[in-house]
């Protein structure tokens, strides 16, 4: 059973104590649709920022005094006006500027089915905001909120390493301008059980830093104060998890967000199949004996995979040398290639063993699948 929550925060009236809050959070790991009434914005909000913006009349507000690296109060004070809270027709999730015109970096599934948002700043102005592109394979989109004038972050697009700080910005179940903090725990993470749902749970990084509903789409920086990932999941208490959170890396997050303002679209590598996990009941209902790959639950008729001669109940064992343990492995490794390459495979049917090349391209746009 997959049990990892991922979702913004729903409207702020179906649950109205924390105690409902907490039992939904149990309840709907699945959807992590958790809710709780949000807290009123506090009054005296920071609005200074990394670099000199625009206060609600328009004036600019000074620059504050750059944080020496590890001393957490100011790297919070300094990036508290580039992170902001999303509130949708369903609910609310959290974003980080991506340029001083006013556009924003999200998650998809926070802004998913609304073309209109309100975004909420630190200082406490509210504005319009427009949905102007989503990459739901990716789950990020980019929303153009109606301020400029905004700090815009730095964005490291190297991996942070594992053991060193981190801290989480966002608004958890409407408490907006929330700080948390821990640790990196991992890199290169998919969640096991979520290919059967999801294109975008793979090749993230894991922090103990507590995640959130609401925190969805908002910041994980470094002790330097750069943007190092887009907080995207976590695994909740009621799986068993202790502080199990994962976030989008920057680089990804940047490379997206690229193409997204290019031209509307983000380009994705497509084998056309679906993967199912290999158990030791279906290996035998196969006639295989592996112990590990991933099993092809169907193949699109004009796709990559059936042009290479890959078929329903083959079993892929790896990919250009990589063992795909999973059908998350292969999803990952397949979001490290490009339309136009060529991959091989090692497969398995019943007492064969083949070596096949698929050549991979673009994801259609109507597939996010």
């Amino acid at each position: 059973m997959n049990t990892v929550t991922r979702r913004a925060l729903p409207r702020p009236d179906r649950f109205r104590t924390a105690a409902g809050a907490a039992l939904l959070t149990a309840s709907l790991a699945l959807t992590g649709c958790t809710g709780s009434t949000p807290p009123p914005a506090p009054s005296g909000s920071s609005s200074l920022g990394p670099t000199s913006t625009a206060t609600p009349d328009g004036t600019a507000a000074p620059a504050p005094a750059p944080a020496e690296e590890g001393d957490i109060p100011q790297l919070v004070e300094n990036l508290a006006p580039s992170v902001v809270t999303i509130f949708t027709d369903g609910g609310l999730g959290s974003g980080v500027v991506y340029s001083e015109d006013g556009l924003i970096l999200t998650n998809e599934h926070v802004v998913r089915g609304n073309t209109r948002v309100e975004v909420a700043f630190a200082d406490g102005q509210r504005v319009e905001g427009t949905v102007r592109a989503t990459d739901p394979v990716t789950d990020l989109a980019l929303v153009q909120a109606n301020r400029t004038g905004l700090p815009k972050p730095v964005y490291q697009t190297n991996l942070p390493r594992v053991g060193e700080g981190a801290v989480v910005l966002g608004s958890p179940l409407g408490f907006e301008n929330t700080a948390t903090a821990g640790i990196i725990s991992g890199l290169h993470r998919s969640i096991p059980g979520s290919a059967s749902n999801s294109l975008s749970l793979v090749d993230l990084i894991q922090t103990d830093a507590p995640i959130s509903p609401g925190n969805s789409g908002g910041a994980v920086i470094n002790m330097r104060g750069e943007i190092i990932g887009i907080s995207e999941a976590y695994i909740p208490p009621s799986a068993g998890a202790v502080a199990l959170g994962f976030a989008i890396p920057a680089a990804t997050a940047v490379e997206v967000a690229e193409e997204l303002l290019a031209d509307g679209t983000a380009e994705h590598a497509y084998l056309g199949l679906t993967p199912g996990e290999l158990t030791p009941q279906i290996a035998g209902q196969l006639g295989i004996d592996a112990r590990t790959g991933v099993v092809v639950l169907a193949v699109d008729d004009d796709g990559p995979a059936a042009r290479a001669g890959i078929r329903p109940g083959d079993v892929l064992e790896s990919l250009e040398g990589v063992d795909l343990t999973a059908p998350e492995k292969l999803l990952a490794e397949l979001r490290n290639r490009n339309p136009g390459d060529t991959v091989g495979f090692k497969v398995k049917r019943q007492d064969q063993s083949l070596d096949l090349k698929a050549d991979l391209i673009a994801r259609p746009t109507s597939n996010t699948r």
